[in-house]
């Protein structure tokens, strides 16, 4: 377990993504649901991250029946805000948006102080619980002024209050992460698919300034939504069809790993674990199955000589930290 920044919010380093138990791309029946959640519990995992985005509180409501047997001391759970959920009375789905789930309702962006309460609010209530532990504004990407300006105030005072235990951002991007992180007390920031094999943007700017401001750093998407996991036409990357450069770079991965005997599933979990502002990995899951493999995977030390020849093909940044081998 690590702390987040100076919050004493613990996190495990292998944390469970709950957008995949929302119906991401596909439909999952509440049992798979359930049983990805005891899977995680049973790999070890303690840390489960969900948003109201995630096939429009599916994801909450399944994630919160998973864990409502359990210690609510035990684990860590995180959510998010800046979407108000609105009912609709209309048909059709949420595909659109990515989830395989009726459009009851519509996603109203308000990161205003009364939109910050509102969503945590009814976020415990789909959840079912009485509290979570760190609450994350939720891609501000357009949103910035009100975010920074009435979002974030919001947060730092339920955090004050003792309502949530640590406050952060979650994006898909390191530009703004990196202004949260020297402009305000954000204890950890979600930087997702911006800190992979395939993608470093992360850093040059983000990951040095949470070293610097003592900010944790919750990587996720280190899969890129997919690709990272099983490289091959057709995959998705960042939520969309791979283009082929991305796709031809991937297999070049592959094959590295495939030669030094490990997995790039292994290797994609490991590289964003080993920077040191690094606290956990994110990783969505959709099914017991795939947290099993990832619980694997990540127990998986991948061989020295692997991330040598990706620095000197080029395929990885000489600064970028790579796992220590235990000289044992």
């Amino acid at each position: 377990m690590r702390t987040l920044g100076r919050s004493g919010v613990e996190v495990s380093a292998l944390s469970f993504g709950a957008a995949g138990i929302g119906n991401l791309f596909t439909p999952v029946s509440d049992e798979q649901a359930h049983e990805a959640v005891d899977a995680a519990w049973d790999g070890g995992i303690r840390s489960f991250d969900t948003a109201a985005h995630y096939g429009l509180g599916l994801s909450e409501r399944r994630l919160g029946a998973a864990l409502r047997e359990r210690p609510r001391h035990a684990y860590t759970l995180s959510t998010k805000v800046g979407r108000l959920l609105e009912p609709t009375g209309t048909g059709g789905d949420d595909l659109a948006n990515g989830f395989a789930v009726p459009a009851t309702h519509r996603r109203v962006w308000d990161f205003s102080a009364d939109g910050v309460r509102r969503a945590l609010e009814t976020g415990l209530e789909r959840l079912g619980l009485d509290r979570v532990d760190v609450v994350y504004l939720h891609d501000p990407d357009d949103h910035a002024e009100q975010a920074f300006h009435e979002g974030y105030p919001a947060l730092e005072k339920l955090r004050s209050e003792g309502v949530v235990g640590a406050i952060g951002a979650g994006m898909n991007q390191a530009g703004m992460l990196t202004r949260f992180v020297r402009e305000t007390d954000v204890d950890v920031v979600l930087c997702a698919g911006r800190y992979t094999l395939l993608d470093h943007r992360a850093l040059t700017e983000l990951l040095p300034a949470a070293l610097e401001r003592g900010t944790s750093v919750v990587i996720g998407g280190a899969f890129n939504s997919g690709l990272l996991a099983d490289p091959r036409p057709g995959a998705t990357y960042d939520y969309a069809a791979v283009p082929g450069e991305t796709l031809e770079r991937a297999l070049r991965l592959k094959d590295v790993a495939q030669r030094h005997g490990t997995t790039l599933r292994a290797a994609a979990l490991a590289f964003p674990a080993a920077h040191p502002a690094v606290v956990s990995v994110l990783v969505g899951a959709r099914s017991a199955h795939e947290v099993l493999d990832c619980v694997q995977q990540f127990a998986t030390p991948v061989p020295a000589a692997f991330w040598r020849e990706l620095r000197e093909t080029g395929l990885l940044p000489e600064e970028a930290p790579v796992p220590v081998q235990d000289p044992s």
